[in-house]
């Protein structure tokens, strides 16, 4: 069992990455694109003997004390099976 971890920042918050890859595109020819915002992934892998309960408040905890700065960015997550 994994969970799979989306951390984007918040509506409002610049995101320069993204603002730098849509000019790219941009320049590239690639026309039509609004806004472009970049998050990122975090996979954890839980060993056999965690619950999806347990997984779940586990990887909660992590996102709060860590993973995610809540002055900026959102997460959300999805505990899925291997």
């Amino acid at each position: 069992m994994k969970a799979k971890v989306y951390i984007n920042y918040k509506d409002g918050i610049l995101d320069p990455q993204g603002a730098t890859v849509n000019h790219a595109l941009s320049t590239m020819g690639y026309k039509g694109f609004g806004e472009i915002r970049i998050g990122k992934l975090i996979e954890i892998k839980f060993s056999k003997d965690v619950s999806k309960e347990k997984a779940e408040d586990m990887t909660n905890s992590a996102c709060k004390a860590l993973l995610a700065n809540p002055n900026t960015e959102s997460y959300h997550f999805e505990i899925v099976e291997d």
